[in-house]
């Protein structure tokens, strides 16, 4: 998500997952999964560790159906479990 006032400036990428903090001029691409504070933006951390991260870019939710997201909605309280049975 990107917070309240940011700011993103043209041609920068903003990775899935990314957190984007309120007021926050984003200059540089942000890579998946990071989260990204200040004027300029720059990485504050990882919300997940780098293996994590990677699996959940494979396994992309975001591009499911909204229908097939309804009927798992459950699955999304448990990362690890979600990782066991929608990963590699």
């Amino acid at each position: 998500w990107i917070g309240h006032g940011a700011v993103v400036m043209p041609g920068v990428s903003i990775g899935n997952g990314a957190v984007i903090g309120s007021s926050a001029v984003v200059t540089k691409d942000v890579d998946p999964y990071m989260i990204a504070v200040g004027v300029p933006a720059r990485p504050l951390r990882e919300r997940f560790p780098r293996p994590i991260a990677e699996r959940l870019q494979a396994i992309a939710w975001w591009d499911w159906p909204r229908d097939l997201l309804e009927s798992r909605i459950a699955d999304f309280n448990d990362l690890d479990r979600f990782l066991e049975m929608y990963g590699d």
